[in-house]
This record gives C-alpha cells, sequence and structure tokens, in this order.
C-alpha cells in the first residue's frame, strides 16, 4: 500500500491538494494510507519549507503547488 503525506496548515490550497490526491486515487482505483502533517516541525523534519507539499512513498515529489488530479495520477502510476 502507497504512503502519502501531504504538508500544509490547513490553507484553502493544502486542502486543495488533499482532496486531489483523494480523487485521484478514486479515479485510479488505489488504496493508500493518507496522513495530513499540519504540525510545521514535523515538516521541517521531511525537509518540507514550502507549503503545500506532497510525499509519497518516501519522497518529496513537490512542493510550493497544487497539483491537480491527472498530475497526481502520473506520480502515482510511475
Amino acid at each position: 500500500m502507497r504512503v502519502i503525506k501531504i504538508f500544509g496548515p490547513g490553507c484553502l490550497k493544502c486542502e486543495t491538494l488533499y482532496e486531489n490526491v483523494v480523487k485521484a486515487l478514486e479515479e485510479l482505483k488505489m488504496e493508500a494510507q493518507i496522513e495530513h502533517i499540519k504540525d510545521l516541525k514535523q515538516m521541517a523534519l521531511y525537509g518540507v519549507f514550502k507549503t503545500p507539499a506532497l510525499w509519497v512513498d518516501g519522497s518529496l515529489v513537490s512542493q510550493g503547488k497544487v497539483l491537480s488530479v491527472d498530475e497526481i495520477k502520473q506520480i502515482l502510476t510511475t
């Protein structure tokens, strides 16, 4: 099972990224463990300095951008 972490303090962009991840997973019929991390200290431990950020299976794949559903699907299938 994939492990996905979304980093952001709860702003609109962060929530949109979370929703896009959920939608991408649904469209791909893929299961994943999703965690939304809002704590700034924890973000720093993962090397996140711009939000929203997306972490997939141990790698930081995006930060400072709201990825579209299609962009997320591409990340999850490669």
